[in-house]
């Protein structure tokens, strides 16, 4: 359990198992940064696929802590911590490839959208919980995945969207059996790892310079408003309550 890194042929599979749902810890985030970033930093890596163990993908930060911590020290945490793991998969050297399962919700949005490429299962759902929550963030990486206004009212519902609607937009590549994700996952890794590594490194570097958005500014921008809500006391609430929802949705299956 935890977050491991391995390389097969030129591909770093980078694989986040921290139960009951991926929901990670402020140093599960900075984690996560440094192994992403070695991966792209590595001169025998050309293509990193970021992937799960379990129920889903990715269920954000670990909203206990942050209640069980005095202060706002895990609050700060949790927002450098993510800023940071979104950060390195942008930046990543190399293309990073999203092999998403099951609920990406939250940071989870952070790291698919900020991703080249994303992969789903045909049970995967995409969504921003986080006015439920008391907060904001990641609206501008969920900008990435899907248009204008269906993103403003997914933020403002938490409702979420479907990998196949996704699909539609063609902000996700393919839709398969959960089953055979990995498979596509890596299917598309070897296509990329087959071309020069120096191509492919510029390909990369070159792309984001071309970015019309700086997704790093434009989600420090939005962490300000979630600052904003802890202080007006609504977050802490919200946050409470939430944990009272997630104590019944984490309980085993029967």
């Amino acid at each position: 359990m935890g977050i491991s890194s391995t390389v097969t042929e030129h591909v770093a599979e980078v694989v986040v198992d921290v139960p009951p749902v991926n929901a990670l810890p402020v140093a599960g985030w900075f984690e996560l940064a440094d192994v992403i970033r070695a991966a792209g930093q590595d001169p025998d890596v050309r293509v990193v696929v970021l992937a799960a163990e379990g129920k889903g993908f990715n269920a954000g930060v670990d909203i206990k802590e942050m209640q069980a911590t005095d202060g706002f020290t895990a609050l700060v945490g949790a927002n450098r911590g993510c800023y940071a793991a979104f950060a390195a998969v942008y930046e990543c050297a190399v293309p990073v490839i999203a092999a998403v399962h099951g609920f990406c919700l939250g940071g989870g949005i952070g790291l698919a959208g900020n991703a080249d490429i994303v992969i789903a299962s045909d049970d995967a759902t995409f969504g921003l919980p986080e006015v439920k929550q008391g907060a904001l963030g990641a609206a501008t990486h969920l900008a990435r995945l899907v248009p204008q206004h269906r993103m403003r009212h997914m933020v403002y519902t938490a409702e979420r969207a479907t990998a196949q609607e996704l699909a539609a937009y063609g902000s996700v590549l393919k839709v398969v059996p959960r089953d055979q994700l990995r498979a596509a996952a890596l299917e598309v890794a070897r296509q990329i790892a087959e071309i020069d590594p120096i191509v492919i490194r510029a390909a990369k570097e070159s792309l984001n310079g071309i970015d019309p958005v700086d997704v790093r500014k434009s989600y420090r921008f939005e962490q300000g408003f979630t600052f904003e809500l802890n202080l007006t006391g609504a977050a802490d609430q919200a946050r409470d309550a939430f944990v009272d929802r997630r104590d019944q949705w984490e309980k085993p299956d029967a």
